[in-house]
């Protein structure tokens, strides 16, 4: 199946999924729209078109993202893993030895020119276009998400800047808290590429903001690629073809052409406001702190445009999956950075850049404290404050294994590692902000290469008897199998789980052998 062309093309095939509920009562984006959300995020309900938000003729759409499914739909593929294995499939490209193994290269080098960008003419969001003092942000179903929050907030936002000396374009999810009807703020955290173009301009730097995107053009915005990397291309590479893009009005900017809603504008140095609190994805308020000003020049939308938000807060919420996405989606890259590792999950309940688990491939001592160090040296990874060693058998994605293997195969003295460095923006636990202790756990098995006693054999029943009562289990008369039925009921996201483990060890097993 095909990536959604644009918003409307995702919401119809939304609907046809029975993904969707249209609300059409009137519903107040001040608090009431986050409280139904909230509820809906955590029993795993549709996504949710408000049709009649008080104070505004447009719609609002909430939880496109909310689920595994939905997220797979976005993404036109069955399993995340799917979308990792898109990008895995151009990362280990290796020089061609025959004839088949040319053309196939010729197919994926024409799938990555593909994905440029280009440009167009036309786009649906200039039925209106307001400059200047006509610019009305009050128009728009901002969400007020939480009782803290001194104002409303753009929560959805693919935000485009170019780098003032190379010219590369950038795009990235960064709140925008209104100010008034022609301006918000920008929070461009420390260690973001937006903040990057930003400090690196003398004066003014033009700002381009696009809302209401096909979904994964809007999850491209908030993957972590390298600076240097467009996220359109991203995007384009993922929908098997090119973001298009048009002219801004008032600024030299191009922006997508099938966005709902876009605000054009600029942000200036030392034109600073002080933004925040905001109720964030870590299950507090972040502090208010300055943050660049952003001047809305102007704001072009379709007549009917419809409004995206998302709702953050005490995991898990709806940006629950599009880190999942990220997780699955880069997997690929990161093996080629660590190759030793199999495999890794982001626990939603920690924030994502709290705590990565990792199982890898152990060959030698020390291998576990070497991938630490590895993930600490990667991108925003290195943002981790702990992280999890597991043997390649570990499923990852099962916490309660996991911390089984926590709990019985580390002896704190020798498998807890401390260190230092720099943490993320938001992480209000660290007494000195962006920079704090992290925390390595060796969790698997020791060798007497480690100095350790001999190691026990771990308790597992044979194949041939479990094979057997597989085949016999009706016949028993107890029922379902146990773990059939209710096992979501009783981890509520218990992300991505393998359906078999044979699969993933098999998987390992090949992984290591080609490399």
């Amino acid at each position: 199946m095909a990536p959604p062309a644009d918003l409307r093309d995702w919401i119809a095939l939304l609907e046809r999924e029975g993904e969707l509920v249209r609300v059409q009562k009137e519903v107040d984006p001040y608090l009431e729209v986050t409280e139904i959300v909230d509820r809906t995020v955590r029993s795993g309900g549709p996504a949710l078109l408000f049709e009649n938000p008080k104070g505004s003729s447009h719609s609002l759409l909430v939880n496109q993202f909310g689920t595994e499914r939905r997220m797979c739909l976005a993404l036109g593929v069955e399993r995340l893993d799917d979308a990792g294995a898109k990008l895995g499939s151009v990362l280990e490209m290796q020089p061609p030895e025959g004839l088949v193994d040319k053309v196939r290269g010729l197919k994926k080098l024409k799938s990555i020119a593909d994905s440029r960008p280009k440009t167009v003419r036309t786009a649906a969001h200039h039925d209106v276009v307001l400059t200047g003092d006509d610019v009305n942000l009050d128009l728009l179903p901002i969400q007020h998400c939480w009782p803290g929050d001194p104002a409303p907030f753009i929560t959805l936002p693919a935000v485009i800047t170019h780098d003032p000396k190379i010219g590369t374009r950038n795009v990235g999810m960064y709140r925008m808290q209104k100010l008034d009807s022609r301006s918000t703020a920008m929070h461009w955290q420390l260690h973001k590429d937006g903040r990057m173009d930003y400090l690196a301009t003398d004066g003014r730097l033009e700002v381009a903001v696009a809302l209401g995107l096909d979904p994964v053009s809007a999850y491209s915005a908030s993957a972590p690629l390298p600076k240097h990397i467009d996220e359109f291309m991203l995007a384009g590479f993922l929908k098997g073809e090119p973001v298009e893009l048009v002219p801004g009005k008032t600024i030299g900017i191009e922006v997508p052409a099938n966005a709902e809603i876009v605000l054009e504008g600029y942000v200036e140095q030392g034109d600073l406001t002080l933004e925040g609190p905001f109720g964030d994805h870590t299950g507090y308020y972040s502090a208010a702190e300055p943050f660049p000003v952003f001047h809305v020049t102007a704001m072009t939308m379709r007549s009917d445009a419809i409004y995206p938000s998302i709702v953050v807060g005490k995991p898990p919420a709806e940006d629950a999956w599009l880190g999942k996405a990220t997780e699955r989606i880069f997997l690929p890259a990161i093996r080629m950075s660590v190759p030793e590792i199999v495999d890794y999950d982001l626990p939603v309940a920690g924030a994502f850049h709290n705590c990565v688990i990792v199982s890898i491939r152990k060959s030698f001592p020390g291998q576990p404290q070497k991938v630490m160090h590895a993930i600490w040296g990667l991108g925003l990874l290195s943002l981790t404050k702990s992280v999890v060693v597991v043997d390649e058998h570990v499923d990852v994605h099962d916490y309660e294994e996991v911390f089984f293997r926590v709990t019985a195969n580390v002896d704190p003295k020798r498998d807890v590692l401390l260190t230092e460095g720099p943490l993320d923006h938001l992480d209000h636990a660290p007494t000195r902000q962006f920079y704090g202790g992290k925390m390595g756990i060796d969790a698997t098995h020791k060798g007497p290469d480690e100095g350790t006693r001999e190691w026990p054999e771990e308790i597992v029943m044979s194949d041939e008897i479990s094979a057997l009562v597989d085949r016999r289990w009706a016949e028993y008369g107890i029922g379902s199998e146990p773990g059939t039925t209710n096992g979501a009921d009783r981890r509520s996201l218990r992300l991505i789980r393998r359906s078999r483990k044979s699969e993933s060890r098999e998987a390992a097993r090949t992984d290591g052998e080609s490399a």
